[in-house]
């Protein structure tokens, strides 16, 4: 029988296909096949028919097939068809066939010519066929017919494409020989996915209808588009023979007749015709699943892997197992309280990185979103001014204060107070929202069971909803404390002191020249110190009635200086009329500028537009108003910074302790005793169908996979360690078969006398006679088939009762070529000599190349 391992390659494919297609999934394993690809009425449908030997597949104008047809060929004593969706009907008729093709397809696709890539399972048994998977693909179309779609050209093409871009995936490119080699739709596609023509083999049909005086030589010697794998050419039945129910027996022995005959095509007879197109395939197929084997194998065992641990849970599952329920109860609503904390707290298993989630966004609502709430609140300068001089006037009643009320800066500081509830409470719904979703990711897990997982987000949802009252309420009194007490002696609190620092006051050399002091400004005045401990003050000068004005710094001068004067020209410093102070940078003079503002000390020009621009009710013509003004507006900003900064530590602590922390206790503590009281434990305990659908779905893929990887493993073994004979060495016809062969179709090899200058040297050795007696090295009778004519050679002869023997199909015999006198196949005999033992191991041998290899 040859190889045993290499005859199980194509039937092992054929079991992981069915095996995949069975539970609607194809586990990404690129399986190795053969893809149909032509035009419409190229000639596709007519070359598998001739295949099977059997009229099966539909028939008619335009797109007659809609969905990719898998075509599964095996070899057997009876004759019969399945459908993979037909489970255990066998289909002896062939009209019942076509007749299933064509109900199948337009239960998925319609009647309206549409097409779909939902594939047909179709496997035929039979005699005369050689084991052999093929897709029969839909024939490519330019125009839309009918109700199709606008674009069924590029639907079209888009389904080849899916099959044919697979690097494990041969082409059988189908183009009619009556059309130019150059615009073919099949060798087109083909060229794009696969350029330097590997994966490719032609076939030629339609040669009877060629113009006469024309033929397609060239073509076949593969010289005008040369492919790695090379073309062969088939004439199929005409329309005329199809309706006349020709038999496709008669129609291959007419098929050999016309390349027998024909004078372009006589010199390769033995590489043409539908027999030795199947031969080929079958070996081309074989050779390629051996290749490729290596590859699925490390992809069958990763997704083998991928899928253990899923499996383990459901090896020995019952559903309804009272045991099993409870137990899996208490470990799913453990597991829930253990992936809320972990989401809350954080872990370093099942990090996220596309995005925060959980305790990170809580954490950013608490340090970036509040923070920038509170800064939201954009006090309006001008109302605030008005405010406050309302409320100073307002104190004071009918009589002129001297100093400025503390009455009024508790006023306002109250009133900007109350204007935090808004950011606190919005901070809590914030959190809220994302405790919700965090409780809804982590029950998830419990999907498999949705009356669990609806009664678990209800309970812990409503838990969290009544806790968030409770948080609201003690952020509220928070806030209510603060208005309660404003406390003015905080350690952060500026007081009265709006700037402390070291300034040069420059004096004339005769009153003791340039001298650095430690000034101190408040908003009543600026005094300076010798030190800045604070010690001895040297001068204390009132603010009433000042202004600022620049100074041009002197020749030698390194420093920056501006000066201060008295607006009613008194002498401000003993007899000097202004003081000038110097600074180290123009920076630190414009600061010091700045800090006189808040003291209500204004720059001489910029005062006077201001007042112009400003209007009547906004600011006072009283400078001793304005000073008590800006003062309360300076002790305004320092006091709520403090309580900014307070309520910015509090709000999270009281969340967390309040909220977050109380809903992880309640879910370890509380929740499992909500859910026993909230209804029957078998109803929260049922399964979802999509759970038990994707449970027996995972189990199915599961055993597929191991029984895909048994299949491998006993192919390998018993290719490798079964004693067997040495497979026929197909490489022994190289590319130079065709070149010795004349171009002209007159021209004829050398007598057989001598030895044919293409003979390769593995064949040489003992120069094989007559085919007398081949059962010495066989021990069975070999069969001279057309395999031994012309490549590629199947890897063993085919046994009594199989498709091509001799006694059983007359017509497909090889042509006897006059000039050429019949020998056994080279390459049999002299792989080994007649008395070596038959107990060496089989050894699989890389094909060296050659034009169909």
């Amino acid at each position: 029988m040859g190889n045993r391992g290499m005859e199980e390659l194509i039937p092992l494919i054929n079991k992981l296909q069915d095996a995949f297609s069975s539970i609607g999934q194809s586990c990404n394993l690129d399986l190795p096949q053969i893809a149909v690809v032509g035009g419409q009425s190229a000639g596709k449908s007519s070359v598998l028919e001739n295949f099977v030997g059997r009229d099966f597949l539909p028939r008619g104008s335009g797109i007659v097939t809609r969905r990719p047809l898998i075509l599964q060929l095996v070899n057997n004593i009876a004759e019969y068809a399945e459908f993979l969706h037909c489970k255990g009907k066998k289909f002896v008729d062939f009209d019942e066939v076509r007749a299933e093709i064509e109900a199948e397809t337009d239960r998925i696709t319609g009647s309206n010519k549409g097409i779909s890539p939902i594939p047909i399972n179709l496997r035929v048994y039979s005699p005369n066929v050689l084991n052999l998977t093929l897709i029969d693909l839909p024939g490519m179309t330019k125009v839309a017919v009918g109700d199709q779609p606008p674009d069924i050209e590029h639907q079209i093409r888009d389904m080849l494409l899916q099959f044919i871009t697979k690097e494990s995936c041969l082409i059988l490119a189908v183009t009619p020989a009556n059309t130019d080699l150059a615009n073919s739709d099949a060798l087109k596609i083909a060229k794009e996915v696969d350029p330097q023509g590997l994966r490719t083999i032609g076939v030629i049909t339609k040669l009877d209808l060629m113009d006469e005086g024309t033929d397609a030589k060239d073509i076949l010697e593969n010289k005008l588009l040369p492919l790695r794998r090379g073309y062969i050419g088939v004439v199929n039945r005409s329309q005329k023979d199809i309706d006349g129910k020709k038999d496709i027996r008669a129609a291959l022995a007419a098929e050999r007749k016309f390349f027998l005959s024909h004078p372009a095509y006589r010199h390769m007879a033995d590489r043409m015709g539908t027999s030795h197109l199947q031969r080929t395939l079958n070996q081309q197929l074989t050779n390629h699943i051996r290749d490729t084997l290596p590859g699925l194998r490390s992809k069958l065992q990763s997704q083998l892997l991928s899928l253990e641990k899923e499996v383990e849970e459901y090896k020995n599952f019952r559903p309804d197992d009272p045991t099993r329920k409870t137990k899996a109860l208490l470990q799913m609503v453990q597991q829930f309280g253990v992936d809320f904390e972990k989401c809350i707290e954080g872990s370093g298993d099942q990090v996220d990185t596309n995005e925060l989630s959980g305790g990170a966004r809580i954490n950013r609502i608490f340090h970036e979103r509040f923070p920038f709430e509170l800064v939201k609140i954009v006090f309006d300068e001008k109302e605030l001014r008005r405010e406050i001089s309302h409320a100073i006037k307002n104190v004071h009643g009918v009589r002129t204060g001297l100093f400025t009320p503390d009455l009024a800066f508790e006023v306002i500081v109250k009133k900007q107070i109350v204007k935090l509830k808004t950011p606190c409470l919005k901070c809590i719904d914030l959190v809220i929202q994302e405790l919700i979703n965090t409780v809804r990711q982590c029950t998830n897990k419990l999907n498999s069971y949705p009356r669990l997982r609806e009664e678990t987000e209800r309970i812990v949802t409503t838990h969290i909803r009544e806790r968030e009252g409770k948080t609201k309420d003690q952020i509220l009194l928070l806030i209510d404390i603060e208005l309660s007490y404003i406390n003015t002696n905080h350690e952060d609190f500026i007081g009265f002191v709006i700037r402390k620092g070291w300034l040069t006051l420059h004096l004339s050399i005769m009153k003791g020249g340039s001298k650095e002091y430690w000034f101190v400004l408040t908003a009543e005045s600026l005094s300076w110190y010798k030190d800045e401990e604070e010690k001895e003050k040297k001068y204390m000068l009132p603010l009433d009635n000042l202004k600022l004005r620049d100074v041009e710094k002197g020749f030698m001068s390194t420093k920056h200086i501006f000066a201060i004067f008295n607006i009613e020209q008194r002498n401000v410093y003993k007899d000097f009329r202004q003081i000038e102070l110097a600074c180290d940078s123009q920076e630190d003079v414009d600061s010091w500028k700045a800090s006189f503002l808040r003291a209500g000390v204004y720059p001489e020009k910029d005062q006077v537009e201001t007042e112009e621009a400003a209007p009547a009710e906004t600011f006072s013509m009283d400078p001793q108003l304005e000073r008590q003004v800006e003062t309360i507006r300076n002790l305004v900003d320092s006091y709520i910074g403090i309580v900014n900064k307070s309520i910015r530590d509090l709000m999270p602590k009281t969340i967390m302790h309040i909220m977050i922390n109380n809903a992880k206790d309640f879910i370890h503590s509380e929740l499992l005793a909500y859910l026993y009281s909230s209804g029957d434990q078998n109803s929260l305990m049922e399964e979802s169908a999509d759970q038990a659908q994707r449970r027996e779905e995972m189990l199915r893929m599961y055993h597929a996979l191991k029984e895909a990887l048994h299949l491998i493993g006993d192919i390998t073994a018993s290719t490798v360690s079964t004693p067997l004979p040495p497979p026929v060495n197909d490489s022994w016809i190289p590319e130079i078969v065709s070149l010795s062969l004349s171009p002209t179709p007159q021209h004829r090899p050398p007598p057989a006398a001598t030895q044919p200058p293409n003979r390769p040297p593995v064949a040489r050795g003992p120069t094989p006679g007559p085919p007398v007696n081949p059962t010495q090295a066989f021990g069975a009778p070999l069969n001279p088939s057309p395999a031994f004519g012309a490549p590629p050679i199947p890897s063993r002869p085919v046994p009594p009762g199989g498709a091509f023997n001799s006694h059983q199909d007359p017509f497909s015999a090889p042509p006897q070529i006059p000039s050429r006198p019949a020998r056994v196949p080279p390459g049999v005999p002299s792989r080994r000599p007649p008395g070596a033992p038959s107990h060496r191991p089989t050894i699989i041998r890389p094909a060296e190349p050659s034009l169909l290899d």
